[in-house]
């Protein structure tokens, strides 16, 4: 009896096209994403803005004395002696690679929440769409400190821990410049057509592993520049390489995006973490970034457990 390809085993060997050109071609870029799944736009934004926040959450972690003196700040290195005092239990229990308390310092950054509303981002989902997006406030910052026991993110669909809108997207971007050596995102091309899959439980961030038993898609990255941008459909799915650079911290963020006509799962609406919008909003000087949704009639679903059971996985 044949045994089904396990798709998580093939090797990650394509790259992704630059789709900015694209941008005015819209049923052209409408098309791609139908069929992939996924969009790549080099460059897109700003470098400066982006290292804007880099910066703002580096220096949060040397306040928290995590940072190597050896090297300039913006290289990110860690004293991963420093880190190691930290348990696993401590640095993931969110999924973020940082403490608690690091994080909420990371969330009440103003710049962390406004690159997500940048116009070059709004201007995809527009595209994409065909209609006004809405940006989920509940922003994700990924700070993966090189921990003696760091687990990498397994290969998952977003919509597991989404939910809503199936169409809803998420907006990856690296917060500096994150190569393939450093853990860059690899996307599964296509996979989206899968449908939502069974999962089983693991370690790595989200705890839960999506089953690629009997798929053959291809697996593509590519080595990632500040100022890249990466969207995906919630049921694409995609993963983290291993960090091969000792002591250098990988930092990204997840923002995501829906047409604003569509459900909305009501947990998108609060912050990630055990926080309060009013508590992280301390200091801010864009009051067009406070509570932007109230304004907005949402129609909400309710969150389904059951498409989260795990499962065994054999293949």
């Amino acid at each position: 009896m044949d045994i089904p390809m396990d798709n998580d085993r093939k090797p990650v060997s394509g790259t992704f096209a630059d789709a900015g050109p694209l941008l005015g071609q819209p049923d052209r870029l409408r098309a791609i994403a139908d069929e992939d799944g996924v969009l790549f736009f080099k460059g897109l934004l700003p470098r400066a803005r982006v290292l804007e926040v880099r910066r703002g959450v580096l220096e949060i972690l040397d306040s928290f004395g995590v940072m190597d003196s050896k090297f300039p700040l913006m290289d990110g290195m860690a004293d991963v002696e420093a880190v190691n005092r930290y348990t696993s239990e401590e640095l993931q229990w969110n999924g973020v690679g940082v403490t608690i308390e690091m994080y909420r310092r990371i969330q009440k950054l103003e710049a962390f929440h406004a690159l997500a509303h940048s116009p070059e981002i709004l201007e995809i989902f527009s595209t994409l769409f065909n209609e006004k997006p809405f940006p989920h406030p509940r922003n994700i910052g990924r700070v993966m400190l090189p921990h003696r026991d760091a687990k990498i993110t397994p290969s998952h669909q977003d919509f597991l821990h989404i939910q809503g809108a199936s169409n809803t997207w998420t907006c990856w971007m690296p917060l500096g410049d994150v190569s393939r050596q450093l853990g860059g995102l690899a996307v599964l091309k296509g996979s989206h057509e899968a449908g939502l899959l069974g999962v089983s439980s693991n370690p790595g961030a989200g705890g839960l592993e999506s089953i690629l038993c009997g798929l053959d898609y291809d697996w593509q990255t590519i080595d990632y520049e500040a100022g890249d941008v990466l969207v995906f459909h919630s049921h694409t799915v995609h993963k983290s390489m291993p960090n091969q650079i000792p002591g250098q911290i990988r930092l990204s963020c997840d923002y995501r995006y829906q047409p604003a006509s569509e459900v909305i799962e009501p947990s998108s609406l609060k912050p990630h973490g055990p926080y309060e919008w009013d508590e992280l909003y301390e200091g801010w000087a864009k009051e067009e970034l406070k509570h932007y949704w109230r304004s907005h009639e949402f129609r909400f679903t309710k969150f389904d457990h059951a498409i989260r059971w795990q499962k065994e996985k054999i293949c």
